[in-house]
């Protein structure tokens, strides 16, 4: 049963009143297996951020900033943790006034009848498995989400600027994403009927339209382009790329919420479409520059990663290789020659990566969904569904674009964004954190 279907089931579970119990047989009954699985892909997703994301992050900037980019990436995960339980699940995941086909405010965010997770109990259950297990599995992709978005400005931000700018951006731009995308009936791109098994649109599309937007207003980092600011380590670069691919199984088959054949399918093309996209990068890269790197091959594992994301529970493994081979080649060109063509100073790649990776994935879902094309779907509208997945992209990118540019302005008016010239020649570690990555 796909994620839609369970998320419509249990739309019509919650319609029933207490003094009208359905019978015993009928009620939810907590499956340990499905959350076994659950409990495990909740922490691979979170292994993806802490260290996964950081040590891939780390070792692409230079040594006298690997400890800032750690620290951002710690520092994000506990705020955003608080922040989940306070308000954040509510927002998403809170249903109260959302209505088929009816659009409305709750069509847009939840409401706060979930703050501070009320209502919580152990024996509660989400779908069919703890609700408390579903709210840390999905706190899990809410700390991930602004933890991408470092890497386009890594270098440069002021550490108090970068927790607040989270803080409200996860607020304004993350939460009401998810609710609009995974919250049920009655959410604006769900009634739409936009694909995005776990996470398409909702992190990566819209981490890497944030981390664009950061990176141009913050402006680029002293001495780009014409420095050369090589990675200092590329091993933790590729250690890290491996604990994210490792931990993605978490964040597909996962979505699944529950150990059945769509998750195994998740698992399988998500395996085989990173394999795809890590090959096309190298092979681009190969062609284009005469010599594979490490850091392509790592930086295409990413791109299938992300590309294969929004498709996982619907398409079959040979729609899964042109989905990598795709996001590979184009993440590539995008991240080299889009970037040196139009001289923004994304740091580490999280556009070219992630908001690239994540539109070729969302609009590739709506072509291999089709059974007719080897998918698991329901889509037998190609071109129509085509349109339904480049709506849902464009409503993202719009929204996103718009809220992160005028969140950043606000904040560089009250407390600044940027470091001065001095602590950025100094290295972040030292001028911001008074330690150093490396001591000799």
């Amino acid at each position: 049963m796909t994620l839609r279907k369970i998320a419509g089931l249990g739309a019509l579970l919650s319609l029933v009143t207490p003094g009208l119990a359905l019978a015993d047989e009928a009620a939810p009954v907590l499956n340990s297996g499905d959350t076994a699985w659950m409990l495990v892909a909740s922490l691979l997703v979170l292994f993806m951020t802490i260290p996964g994301l950081a040590l891939f992050y780390g070792g692409m900037v230079r040594s006298k900033n690997v400890l800032s980019v750690l620290m951002q990436c710690f520092a994000i995960t506990c705020v955003i943790s608080i922040l989940w339980v306070v308000y954040g699940y509510s927002i998403a995941f809170d249903t109260t006034g959302m209505e088929q086909g009816v659009v409305n405010l709750n069509s847009f965010v939840g409401g706060f009848g979930k703050a501070f997770l009320s209502g919580l109990t152990p024996a509660s259950l989400t779908y069919l498995v703890p609700e408390s297990v579903f709210v840390v599995f999905q706190m899990t992709f809410a700390i991930i989400t602004p933890a991408l978005i470092v890497g386009a400005f890594a270098e440069r931000m002021k550490f108090s600027a970068m927790l607040i700018f989270m803080a409200v951006w996860f607020t304004l731009v993350y939460a009401p994403i998810a609710h609009m995308v995974w919250a049920g009936n009655g959410g604006l791109l769900w009634d739409w009927g936009v694909l995005d098994f776990a996470g398409g649109t909702v992190v990566h599309i819209n981490a890497g339209i944030a981390g664009l937007v950061a990176c141009i207003v913050l402006g680029k980092r002293k001495g780009f382009p014409t420095t050369p600011m090589a990675p200092h380590n590329l091993g933790y670069t590729l250690v890290g790329a491996a604990m994210l691919w490792v931990g993605w199984f978490g964040f597909n088959a996962g979505s699944a919420v529950a150990a059945n054949g769509t998750a195994g399918m998740a698992m399988l093309v998500t395996q085989i479409a990173t394999a795809a996209a890590a090959l096309g990068w190298m092979g681009a890269e190969w062609l284009t520059h005469g010599k594979p790197s490490a850091l392509g091959i790592a930086s295409g594992v990413v791109a299938g990663l992300v590309a294969i994301t929004p498709a996982a529970g619907t398409a079959g493994p040979m729609g899964a290789i042109v989905i990598g081979l795709s996001a590979g080649v184009i993440c590539f060109f995008c991240a080299t020659s889009l970037k040196r063509k139009l001289g923004y100073d994304d740091s580490l790649d999280a556009f070219g990566v992630h908001g690239i990776g994540g539109i070729v994935g969302a609009l590739l879902t709506g072509v291999f969904a089709a059974p007719a094309l080897g998918g698991f779907g329901t889509v037998e509208d190609i071109p129509g569904q085509l349109l339904i997945q480049f709506k849902g992209v464009a409503f993202t990118v719009i929204y996103t674009a718009i809220v992160t540019f005028v969140i950043l302005k606000v904040l560089d008016m009250v407390m600044g964004l940027r470091v001065s010239e001095e602590e950025e020649s100094i290295g972040l570690d030292l001028s911001l954190h008074n330690e150093r990555g490396y001591n000799l």
